[in-house]
């Protein structure tokens, strides 16, 4: 008989103010921008991210609408409009940056990485010998004006609404 294990149900601190719950309610800061969001879907959400790494500008988060910690606790509903989006922002990131690819990854519990206690999955453009995976000391926080020309590229190639109202 195999183990039975039991999940945390949070590790988000009391009191945490979600910055993907404030970005839909339209409280911006320097991370956070109106101008990062390039589509809004009924139950999810695209927006530039605002720390990349130095190989892949222009990287993206795709979140839930609803506020939801990790995969562990998503319902398959609003688990399907992320995952859908992810991909229509991975194949317009392909045309919109002209990149060489695309890789996509989410993390789960301090133990995974997770550092935003809000589920989102990273879409990066990917360029050859880009070296990703070597470089995860060398990301950097970039301003709104940095990421505003990736946000209206990808705008333009998602053609969804972008703003909390549409």
């Amino acid at each position: 008989m195999g183990q039975s294990f039991v999940l945390p149900t949070t590790h988000e601190p009391a009191g945490y103010s979600c910055p993907f719950c404030r970005l839909q309610q339209g409280l911006f800061d320097e991370r956070n921008a109106a101008s990062d969001i390039i589509a809004v879907t009924e139950r999810a959400y695209a927006r530039i991210a605002p720390k990349w790494w130095p190989g892949n500008h222009g990287a993206v988060l795709v979140i839930p609408r609803v506020h939801v910690e990790n995969i562990y606790g998503i319902s398959a509903a609003d688990g399907f409009a992320v995952w859908d989006l992810v991909q229509r922002v991975a194949t317009s990131m392909r045309s919109a940056y002209g990149c060489d690819g695309t890789s996509i990854r989410q993390h789960n519990e301090p133990g995974g990485d997770q550092d935003v206690w809000h589920l989102h999955v990273h879409v990066f453009p990917r360029h050859e010998n880009d070296r990703l995976y070597l470089r995860h000391d060398e990301s950097g926080w970039f301003s709104p004006a940095d990421r505003e020309p990736y946000a209206l590229k990808l705008r333009r190639a998602l053609q969804l609404p972008y703003t909390f109202d549409d």
